[in-house]
């Protein structure tokens, strides 16, 4: 790993992980010896990153500067915690330990009162249970959406009844009870909503259909606006797979 790229993962370690981290926890994060997590400690600290402790006692990030510093009234820290609050607790490990890793950076860029803000913030999420249940195929699904690739797929309907069907997903889609996926569906020509908890395989079809996806997704949006777009408790209002 060139040395540059491994003081930017030792930094990111130490904003993510609790503090004091210490030397041992770093280097195992980072993959180095002890001897280079010190000497690359030191780089960071010649480069100007605020970072406090020692040797057997631990290091907390206090200032990064590798990001910018940031701005943000104290309004907009509440927020910030609150949105990324409530995306740990939708039920996805991914978006679970990337809303994580956000806070960690914000964190670190903010002036020492506006911390404190971020960390002793007013307003708090606490649910009981996620908001909605782990999707195996989920990362399989978002990628697919990101690269503009085509999904086949292997989907249970009202009855039960699995079918197959290669789609061009479009996008994830959050509702109050269930999450849904918009996508072209190849077999009906038509846009069509899949609900995820429905989807017993996702795999990759070898296709692109790059660059159209954000031109599908538009057209598709128009139509939901047409027909009414989502009926009263987050049900879809029409074209579900069929």
């Amino acid at each position: 790993m060139a040395r540059t790229d491994r003081l930017f993962r030792l930094l990111h370690a130490m904003r993510i992980l609790p503090s004091p981290v210490t030397a041992a926890r770093l280097a195992e994060e980072t993959g180095v010896s002890l001897r280079s997590l010190y000497r690359d400690i030191d780089s960071l600290r010649a480069a100007g990153a605020r970072i406090e402790g020692e040797r057997g006692y631990g290091y907390r990030l206090i200032e990064d500067v590798a990001l910018p510093p940031q701005t943000f009234d104290r309004i907009e820290i509440e927020a910030l915690v609150l949105g990324l609050a409530e995306v740990r607790h939708m039920g996805d490990p991914a978006l679970e330990q990337a809303a994580a890793s956000v806070l960690a950076k914000v964190a670190a860029t903010l002036p020492d009162r506006a911390e404190q803000h971020l960390l002793h913030a007013v307003s708090q999420v606490r649910r009981a249970e996620p908001r909605f249940p782990a999707i195996p195929d989920m990362e399989t699904i978002r990628t697919a959406c990101w690269r503009e690739e085509a999904l086949r797929l292997r989907y249970a309907d009202n009855d039960g009844a699995v079918t197959e069907r290669t789609i061009l997903p479009l996008s994830v889609v959050y509702l109050d009870s269930k999450m849904t996926l918009l996508a072209w569906c190849c077999l009906r020509e038509a846009f069509r909503m899949f609900r995820l908890n429905r989807i017993r395989e996702a795999g990759p079809a070898g296709t692109s259909f790059r660059p159209r996806r954000a031109a599908l997704l538009r057209g598709y949006l128009a139509e939901l606006r047409a027909g009414g777009g989502f009926a009263a408790r987050g049900e879809p209002a029409h074209n579900e797979p069929t």
